[in-house]
This record gives structure tokens, C-alpha cells and sequence, in this order.
């Protein structure tokens, strides 16, 4: 099968497999999931290798647009209202996966330290790209969503710090390193947090200045998308975060220019086939038949993921300032999703720990194929207990009466 008419099969597949899901309230994430799947080399072997080596840059392309208009929900009209219960939530959330995770691996399955710790780590990380795809799709409105978005645009700066130091910790243990060596590999993570976050906001600057000049419409979605790009191609050769440039070039864009929705209103609809294109490919490099590989250990790192996850949203939201019981009770379902990030992860650890960096790496892989199936289901499943999807708040009041 040539490239296009394997990208014709993609498109046109996901749409209608989407279509069929919908009947019975599958998220169309998880049906492009398991169309890539089918289609995938784990399946029919339908897809290009042409188009599967091109998955990187669509990856990249896709994470950086989908964490540019997670920036929009940062606006300091918006965002001042929600700011303590979202950082509330986010830090007891990311602690309370890699907390009972590291603990679960270490006194039920008696994992060393450095393991447990790097594992405990991973699991800090989320998926908002499926997050922010169920969201879209079912058009939710609410506190819950609104609260949501927020919790997974800062989740990864979170997971990326509590990442470097558990690196480091589990380097000290493998080689010995002294306490001056921790402080300074610390230092450079909160150096390299801080430059993604700082190359975003010039970008942004640049955006604002020069799109006044702009009159076109289709000028400035030209524009705009070459902006994003440049972010994307500067943060990569710089090997700072992809996710986190971008997001700060969407929240400095919003909150600098007065009329910052344009910019994210323009963009929307190059996003969508785009969306569709990078679920169908993850689910087409998942590796099926690493499912049989989970084993305890992933097992385990699973359910207490998920509980953690869970039961620290609920902790955070339950802090003076909350939003009442919709967001405390729901807000974790919306949190299972993990893919890219921990991946990437994953491969960091394979890099620096050769001896037990291929276990962890071969659980997360295995264990992601898991929560890319389940995690939107989940998302969609808290949005509609939330009763903030337009149309289904009927189907609740019949299933309680």
C-alpha cells in the first residue's frame, strides 16, 4: 500500500470507526486506539512504513498544538479563580501516583529503592492529549472540565521535576555520587524547566508583535502555525519540553494580547485530522503481544498508579478552596491516560541504567497499551458523572431515579 492510499485508509477509517463507537459512548480516542491497532504491525500491516517513520514528527507536531491551546485555560481572568485548586490538586496527584507506587513496589513485590523510585516517577506522568481529545469531543463545560484542563497542562512540569530527582536519588544509590552532585543535577532540571518555559514566552512576544501587522485571516493561521512550529524545531535542538515551551506560548499569548482567542480559534481546524492521525498511529505502534509481558510487576504498577492518581486528586481537591464534590469525586478518573511522556521517560531510564532500565522500559510500554485503552473511557466516564456534557444530563436523573 502506497503512502496515500494508507493515509486515506487512517483518516477515512477513524472517521467512521469513531462514528460506530459513539452509539455506545466509546470516546473516539479509544477507537482510533484500536483502529491503529488492527491496521497497525501488531495487525494487518496495513499502514506504510513511510508514514509509521514519520510518527515522531506527527507525535511532536500534535503534543505541541494540543499543549498550545491547553495555554487558552490560563487566562488571568479564567485561571485566577481556579489557580489554588489546580495546583493543589496536580501536586497531590503527582505525588500520590509516584508515593504509593514506589511503596507498593518496594514492600509487595521487594524492589530495590533506586527501581521503585524510578518507576514511581514514570507514573507521575499523564496523557493530555487524550484528555483534551475526549474533552473536545464531547463539547463537556463545567467546573470539572474547566478544573481538568488545568491539572493535566501542569501535571508534566511536575512529572518532569519529580523525574530528575529520582534520577538522581537512583544514580547516587547505582554509583555513589556525592550530595554536591544531587544538588547540581537538580539544578539543571529546574534550569531546563525554566528555559522551555522562558523560549515559549519570547515566541509568544513575537506572535503578538507581529500579527497586528497581519490583516488575512488566512495570514494568520499561517502565521500562528509556523510559530508553533519554530517553538517545536528550537525546543527539540535545545533538548528542552516540547509540551512546556508550548504551553507557555499559548498562556503568555492569551494573557499579553486582548484579543488572544483569535490565535487559538484559527488554529482549531487544522487540529482535528491531525488528532485523529496521531491515535491511530500510537495505537499502530502499541506492541499487542507485550500485553502478556505485564506480569506482577506491571499489574501492580497499574492499580496503584490508578489509586494513587485517584485518591491524590481527591486529597487536593478536599484543601481549603475546593470546588465542591463533582470535582473532588471525579477529577482523578480524568487522569489515567499516560502514553508519550512516560514513554520518553521510560527511554531515558533504558539509556542510563542499562541493567534494569530494559524491565522498566518493556512494563511501561506494556503497561501504556493498558491506559490508552482504558484512560479515555475513564475521562469520559468522569465527565458524564460530572453531568457536563451537553445532552447526556438526562441519561443521569434516569439512571438516580
Amino acid at each position: 500500500m502506497n503512502p496515500e492510499l494508507g493515509l486515506s485508509l487512517i483518516i477515512l477509517g477513524g472517521f467512521l470507526v469513531s462514528k460506530l463507537f459513539r452509539t455506545a459512548k466509546i470516546p473516539a480516542v479509544t477507537s482510533y486506539i484500536l483502529l491503529g491497532i488492527v491496521i497497525g504491525p501488531s495487525g494487518l500491516n496495513m499502514v506504510p512504513e513511510g508514514i509509521l517513520a514519520a510518527s515522531g514528527f506527527i507525535s511532536d507536531v500534535v503534543l505541541a498544538l494540543i499543549a498550545f491551546s491547553i495555554g487558552r485555560n490560563f487566562s488571568s481572568d479564567h485561571f485566577g479563580k481556579i489557580r489554588r485548586l489546580v495546583i493543589q490538586i496536580s501536586v497531590m496527584e503527582s505525588l500520590g501516583a509516584a508515593v504509593l507506587v514506589t511503596l507498593a513496589l518496594i514492600f509487595l513485590l521487594g524492589e530495590p529503592f533506586h527501581i521503585a523510585i524510578l518507576f514511581g516517577s514514570i507514573a507521575t506522568a499523564t496523557a493530555p492529549a487524550a484528555t483534551v481529545m475526549v474533552i473536545e469531543e464531547t463539547k463537556a463545560r463545567g467546573a470539572l472540565t474547566e478544573t481538568l484542563l488545568g491539572v493535566v497542562a501542569l501535571d508534566d512540569a511536575w512529572s518532569l521535576m519529580i523525574f530528575a530527582i529520582s534520577m538522581v536519588v537512583a544514580k547516587t544509590i547505582v554509583l555513589g555520587n556525592q550530595g554536591v552532585e544531587i544538588v547540581i543535577e537538580v539544578g539543571f532540571a529546574v534550569l531546563d524547566i525554566t528555559a522551555s518555559f522562558i523560549l515559549g514566552a519570547i515566541f509568544a512576544w513575537v506572535l503578538h508583535h507581529y500579527s497586528s501587522r497581519v490583516k488575512e485571516t488566512s495570514d494568520l493561521e499561517i502565521m500562528t502555525l509556523g510559530v508553533i512550529l519554530l517553538t517545536v524545531g528550537l525546543a527539540n535542538s535545545l533538548e528542552l519540553s516540547v509540551l512546556l515551551s508550548c504551553l507557555a506560548l499559548g498562556i503568555v499569548l492569551i494573557n499579553i494580547n486582548p484579543e488572544g482567542f483569535r490565535f487559538f480559534d484559527i488554529i482549531h481546524p487544522v487540529d482535528t485530522p491531525l488528532y485523529l492521525l496521531f491515535f491511530v498511529l500510537a495505537g499502530a505502534l502499541l506492541e499487542i503481544g507485550l500485553l502478556r509481558e505485564v506480569g506482577l510487576l506491571g499489574l501492580t504498577y497499574i492499580v496503584f498508579r490508578v489509586i494513587g492518581k485517584v485518591f491524590g486528586a481527591y486529597l487536593g481537591a478536599s484543601k481549603p478552596g475546593g470546588m465542591g464534590p463533582v470535582v473532588k469525586k471525579y477529577i482523578g478518573l480524568g487522569l489515567i491516560p499516560q502514553a508519550g511522556v512516560a514513554l520518553g521517560l521510560a527511554l531515558m531510564v533504558r539509556e542510563q541504567f542499562p541493567e534494569v532500565g530494559e524491565t522498566i522500559f518493556s512494563t511501561i510500554v506494556a503497561t501504556t497499551v493498558i491506559f490508552e485503552l482504558i484512560g479515555p473511557i475513564a475521562t469520559r466516564t468522569a465527565l458524564y458523572l460530572a453531568r457536563e456534557i451537553p445532552g447526556e444530563e438526562s441519561d443521569i436523573s434516569s439512571i438516580a431515579t
